[in-house]
C-alpha cells in the first residue's frame, strides 16, 4: 500500500519523506489556503517546491467546476512537473474532464468520491485515482470503510486499473484497516503516520533494555 501525505506544509512533507516510507502527496486549495499560499504563481510555485521534495505523484486540484476551465488549468498543472496528478471533483464535467485528460496521457485523481457509483464512472473515464473520503463518511452515521471494500471489489470484478485512494484517514485504525481491506493507497496528515510508530509495549521494551544495559556495563 502507498503512503501519501494530505498537506501543502513543506515541513510536514520533508519530515515524512526523510522517514523513507512516503510515495506521494495530495493537496486542495483548503490546505494550501491553510498555509497562507494564495494567488495563482504562489500555488503553481508551491506545487513545484512540493514536487522538488518527493519523486511520486502529486495531486493538485482544479478550481474550476466548467469543463472547458478544468481542461485549462488541468493543462496547466500538467505543465508543471511529471508527477503531477490533475485533481478533478466528481462532478459530470468533472468525468468528462478524467476521459480527455486519460486520452492526452495526463493522470488524474476523482476527488470527494462518496459512492460506488461514482467511484465505477471514474474508473470507466480512466481515472488513474479514485478518492473515497473515509472520515467524512464516518461523520454522518455512514461507514467509510465499507465504501472502500466495496469499490475494492468492483475495481477487483473487473480488471480497472484505477487505484483507490482512501482519503479522509484520520487516525491509525483507518489506515490499518484500508490497508485489510486491499485500499491501493492511503493519504492522511503526518501525525497519522508517525502515529504507527507508536506502542506502549515497544516504549517499556526498550526503557528496560536501555536500563539493562546500563546496569551491565556499571
Amino acid at each position: 500500500m502507498k503512503f501519501f501525505i494530505d498537506t501543502a506544509n513543506l515541513n510536514d512533507i520533508r519530515e515524512a519523506h526523510n522517514l523513507g516510507v512516503l510515495d506521494g502527496v495530495t493537496t486542495n486549495p483548503s490546505l494550501m489556503a491553510k498555509e497562507g499560499i494564495v494567488g495563482y504563481d504562489n500555488v503553481m510555485k508551491h506545487y513545484k517546491a512540493i514536487c522538488e521534495i518527493v519523486d511520486g505523484d502529486i495531486s493538485a486540484e482544479v478550481i474550476a467546476t466548467d469543463y472547458a476551465t478544468m481542461i485549462k488549468e488541468g493543462e496547466e498543472l500538467a505543465q508543471l512537473h511529471p508527477n503531477i496528478v490533475v485533481k478533478v471533483p466528481m462532478i459530470k464535467d468533472g468525468v468528462k474532464a478524467i476521459k480527455y485528460f486519460t486520452d492526452k496521457g495526463i493522470k488524474t485523481n476523482c476527488t470527494l468520491v462518496f459512492s460506488a457509483g461514482q467511484a465505477l464512472l471514474a474508473a470507466k473515464a480512466g481515472a488513474t485515482y479514485v478518492s473515497p473520503f473515509v472520515g467524512r463518511l464516518d461523520d454522518i452515521s455512514t461507514d467509510g470503510l465499507a465504501l472502500i471494500e466495496q469499490i475494492v471489489q468492483i475495481y477487483g470484478n473487473y480488471g480497472y486499473p484505477t487505484e483507490v485512494l482512501a482519503a479522509s484517514v484520520r487516525h491509525v485504525m483507518h489506515l490499518v484497516q484500508c490497508a485489510e481491506i486491499g485500499a491501493d493507497v492511503v493519504t492522511c496528515p503526518l501525525n497519522v503516520i508517525t502515529s504507527l510508530l507508536k506502542h506502549p509495549l515497544t516504549d517499556s521494551g526498550l526503557a528496560t533494555f536501555l536500563a539493562d544495559h546500563k546496569k551491565a556495563n556499571s
